[in-house]
């Protein structure tokens, strides 16, 4: 996989994600980061402006470009083993890589425990999202699971109460989320799957006062995940 961006190869850099190879613009100069290439042996290839541009297909690489390993999901064994979780995030098909980038940035500040996707009809790990979380995609938790209705199951199992975020539920701002919480983000302009919002214990809503009735999917996850962040 292909990634590029200074933020994210410092992250990149600082763990033990395998590194295959680095591209350079023959142009750039970061001391520290050139370091932490140096220190770890690795294969350095310095080339033209437009030719790193065109390889990661964009212009905002800043001039770098690391060849990793494919991410590595946990699976929801991960969590059955862990305690200390109190904070899920599920997303039910969010397809947009800037959508799911943005969630994982605001996930990793708010500290939220887990994020589980679906394996299938959904957005999964690429560079985009690399770039868009900013380099949080390496201090976050992320679970990749095959059956959501199936996940929701094994959470309620686990004491988890469940939340849905839709158009048609209560205000958000009305309930105390002091016990173990998994908040469900649904797809972009799709809402959540009508057997997924059947097996959530609610479904919450972001009050609209304006003439445009929905929130942009990153946005909405925002305001709930601090919300039930007061909370924890």
């Amino acid at each position: 996989m292909l990634v590029y961006g200074r933020n994210v190869a410092r992250e990149i850099l600082n763990n033990n994600t395998k590194i295959y190879k680095v591209f350079l613009d023959n142009n750039f100069h970061d001391e520290e980061l050139m370091e932490k290439i140096d220190k770890k042996n690795l294969k350095k290839f310095h080339m033209d402006k437009n030719k790193i541009d065109k390889m990661c297909g964009s212009s905002t690489n800043q001039g770098i470009a690391l060849d990793i390993e494919e991410y590595n999901y946990l699976t929801i064994d991960s969590i059955e083993n862990d305690d200390k979780s109190n904070f899920i995030v599920m997303l039910d098909s969010v397809v947009d890589p800037h959508n799911f980038g943005a969630i994982i940035r605001t996930c990793e500040c708010a500290g939220v425990d887990y994020i589980i996707i679906p394996k299938n009809r959904s957005v999964s790990v690429n560079s985009t999202v690399y770039k868009t979380s900013s380099g949080a995609l390496s201090n976050v938790k992320l679970v990749e699971v095959v059956n959501l209705n199936n996940t929701i199951k094994k959470l309620k199992s686990l004491g988890y109460w469940v939340y849905g975020s839709d158009a048609h539920g209560i205000d958000y701002r009305s309930i105390k989320y002091d016990g173990k919480t998994c908040l469900i983000i649904g797809s972009e302009g799709f809402g959540l799957k009508k057997i997924v919002s059947n097996s959530c214990d609610e479904i919450i809503s972001i009050p609209m006062k304006g003439k445009i009735n929905s929130l942009n999917a990153s946005v909405a996850s925002g305001i709930l995940i601090y919300e039930i962040m007061k909370y924890k």
